[in-house]
């Protein structure tokens, strides 16, 4: 038998094992109908297989079975014992609920110790397709992309460029004191998907519930105290829905930043904030809010982030050679592609060809620019204008869009009515889950796919041991204390506490690993985030790039997980499927050219 499958197999016994010490409702399932035993030693009927259990774990079972039936009989001579008008001639011993409960912990956490094999830490690939959706790729006919961050990857030296530059603007333009200048970019300071209450000037995390994660409440450079947060929330950490219900993440009182570009718009709106707290000066966090967003636009409306891109494409654009993979694999298998972008045709035009070469369109069916997603999906106001060789507007009407040609501006319903692309058949991929995927879902029912780059560095901090080791104990020690809070005696409690204390410590510890202010993009603690929230209701597939389609057939089916619901008993481990397996990237991707 392969290692990998050696090592699932027995993850996958280490894990029932946990499931049926920590949690109830396995426990009861195990019992009613299955061959499940509580220690896990054997399969559901259906499975078809069966799994051996070291005699350790066996010993443990049997030793934990024992206490508890002492910890019951010796409650039930107790009960005994009280009742009126009854006399006995030997005392019953006190129950020793302290060691009974530490003895169950430590047997835990023996089991996460030592039956999480070598390897373990190593089962996700972040060249992996992630599936919310079932997507079969054989009946994808027609391939749609955005430019920015879809097509093109940039480092995140632009990322540097576009804060110092909004941050001069606001000194030079908007009047701002000079000692703003002394920040700089702030590179991990911020992530993607994060909250800013406009009223209040503070950057947040919020889960898929609306609830803020305490903890992750920032004044400029400086955590709000979770006793404070509540305050300004008038004793909750709730945002009501009115507040953050706008279609596009731009609510009233709280706006979400989305895309990539939005981190040092994210960060410079910190550091403006943080430099008026510590300054000890007044100041409106509305108008201030409103001149950061003004300044961020000038360094896009103006230009300047496509003038460096174009100065220094070496430096900026990251990974051109598995841009052309992708769209040399799909033309060449007949696809229909077409490419929809907010960017300007001069800067498209010197990155394609940078990444792919000079006949870069001979691609694409139909090339859209400066199209004003997201009103290009809902809006059939503007009409399509073709652009010259030059870059230069005609206004000839367009009663059909030509490969070849360039367009400019015009609206999805046009471009559905001249193509006949429609439906399922047709799959975009863009970065942006609202201006680019939301629409083209819910409305017109295409398939959807999202790039998110930050997959790949999540994914690393993933299989690394620390975190394996910590999300399993945490999940372990929450399962034991779901449990165990029937005890209600004093020793009882003090116990309990002290598990309490240290389930915040290893949340602490997992939320660090990925960014020390905000954690995960996908998580807080253990609800999904509204970022994850938007992503899994938006998007079909999910991936860091384009690229990793090329890892799979163009026939291959993607399937998503069945992960237990809560009413659930997790009888099955999908853990193990797909998202986990090994793909290769394609050896040959770099001789196609």
């Amino acid at each position: 038998m392969a290692p990998s499958v050696i090592t699932s197999t027995v993850y996958r016994s280490s894990l029932r094992k946990l499931f049926a010490l920590s949690s109830p409702c396995f426990q009861q399932v195990a019992g009613c109908g299955s061959q499940s035993d509580v220690n896990g030693e054997k399969r559901c009927p259906r499975s078809g297989s069966s799994a051996t259990s070291t005699a350790r774990a066996r010993q443990a079972s049997q030793q934990q079975q024992q206490q508890a039936s002492q910890l019951h009989y010796a409650k039930k001579k107790e009960e005994v014992v009280g009742v009126p008008g009854r006399s006995y001639s030997s005392a019953v011993a006190k129950v020793d609920h302290k060691s009974y409960l530490w003895a169950r912990y430590n047997e835990m956490k023996r089991l996460v110790q030592d039956l999480l094999p070598p390897g373990v830490c190593n089962l996700l690939n972040s060249s992996t397709v992630y599936a919310n959706n079932e997507v079969c790729l054989g009946d994808i006919m027609i391939y749609g992309f955005d430019y920015d961050y879809t097509l093109a990857l940039y480092s995140n030296a632009i990322h540097a460029m576009i804060f110092n530059t909004a941050r001069d603007i606001l000194i030079d333009q908007y009047k701002y004191p000079e000692g703003l200048r002394s920040y700089d970019y702030l590179p991990n300071f911020a992530v993607r998907g994060l909250h800013y209450d406009i009223n209040k000037g503070l950057l947040m995390k919020i889960d898929a519930f609306h609830y803020i994660e305490l903890g992750t409440v920032y004044r400029g450079l400086k955590p709000v105290p979770d006793e404070e947060v509540l305050q300004l929330y008038q004793g909750t950490n709730h945002i009501p829905l009115n507040h953050v219900s706008g279609f596009y993440g731009k609510g009233p009182a709280v706006k979400q930043y989305m895309d990539i570009f939005s981190i040092p718009e994210m960060t410079l709106l910190a550091i403006t904030n943080d430099f008026f707290v510590s300054n000890d000066i007044d100041y409106d966090p509305i108008h201030l809010y409103k001149d950061v967003t003004d300044a961020i636009r000038d360094v896009h409306i103006k230009g300047f982030m496509y003038k460096w891109i174009l100065e220094d494409m070496e430096k900026y654009i990251l990974r051109g050679d598995e841009t052309y993979a992708v769209l040399h694999r799909l033309a060449s298998s007949g696809k229909k592609l077409f490419l929809i972008t907010n960017s300007p045709f001069s800067f498209v035009d010197k990155g394609m060809k940078y990444m792919v070469g000079k006949d870069w369109r001979d691609f694409f069916d139909v090339v859209i620019v400066q199209a004003d997603k997201p009103h290009f999906f809902n809006d059939c106001i503007k009409p399509f204008r073709r652009l010259d060789e030059n870059g230069d507007l005609q206004w000839d009407k367009i009663t059909r869009l030509e490969k070849g040609q360039v367009y400019k501006q015009g609206n999805l319903f046009d471009f559905l009515r001249l193509t006949g692309w429609r439906g399922s058949r047709v799959l975009y991929f863009g970065d942006h889950l609202y201006s680019d995927l939301a629409d083209l879902m819910l409305r017109h029912g295409w398939r959807t796919g999202a790039i998110v780059p930050e997959l790949e560095t999540e994914t690393k901090i993933v299989n690394t041991e620390q975190y394996s080791q910590s999300l399993t104990w945490l999940q372990a020690l929450t399962g034991l204390l779901e449990r165990m809070q029937v005890h209600r005696d004093p020793q009882s409690q003090e116990v309990l506490r002290d598990w309490l204390k240290e389930r915040q410590e290893l949340r602490a510890v997992t939320k660090n690993l990925f960014n020390p202010q905000f954690g995960s993009i996908f998580r807080t603690c253990h609800n999904p985030t509204y970022f994850s929230r938007r992503l899994c209701r938006f998007s079909d597939l999910y991936m860091a790039s384009i690229s990793c389609l090329l890892n799979y057939d163009l026939n291959y089916t993607f399937f998503p997980r069945r992960t237990p619901l809560q009413h659930e008993a997790p009888l099955w481990m999908d853990q193990l499927c797909t998202g986990c397996m090994k793909t290769p990237f394609l050896e040959e991707m770099a001789h196609i050219r």
